[in-house]
């Protein structure tokens, strides 16, 4: 049984942890996602055991430049662990600053279908920074 640790806003605001395991049919895919959208939060270079994963949100965005060929490896790195893993640029991203300066930030759509058959709804991810 794997399990891993992920952070939750609740309705008042509050944050907490919640544990995620192995469900009952021995399925990882819960796990999975949580690890997969903790690597989509986490900076390229910050953490101490897995330098090369994450994302240069920062850098990406002070440069204009999308991270695609991170997120490309990203998807590389747990396509097998899904029955199914698409990530995709979503064209013109979201805009942080309203128009006429808008600055469109690069956006990806990840969609997944678990070892179960079921297909999760797809999640829009900004790689904006949060301000």
């Amino acid at each position: 049984m794997n399990r891993v640790y992920g952070r939750v806003t609740n309705a008042d605001g509050t944050k907490t942890w919640v544990t995620v395991t192995t469900d009952a049919n021995g399925f990882d895919d819960e796990v999975n996602l949580t690890w997969l959208a903790q690597v989509f939060a986490l900076s390229l270079g910050e953490s101490p055991f897995y330098g090369d994963w994450g994302l240069p949100a920062h850098e990406s965005v002070m440069t204009r430049v999308a991270p695609d060929f991170f997120v490309n490896r990203t998807q590389q790195r747990f396509a097998p662990l899904f029955a199914s893993l698409i990530i995709t640029k979503v064209q013109g991203g979201t805009a942080v600053t309203p128009p006429p300066f808008a600055d469109p930030s690069p956006t990806y759509r990840v969609q997944v279908v678990a070892h179960s058959g079921s297909i999760l709804p797809a999640v829009t991810i900004p790689t904006s920074i949060p301000t």
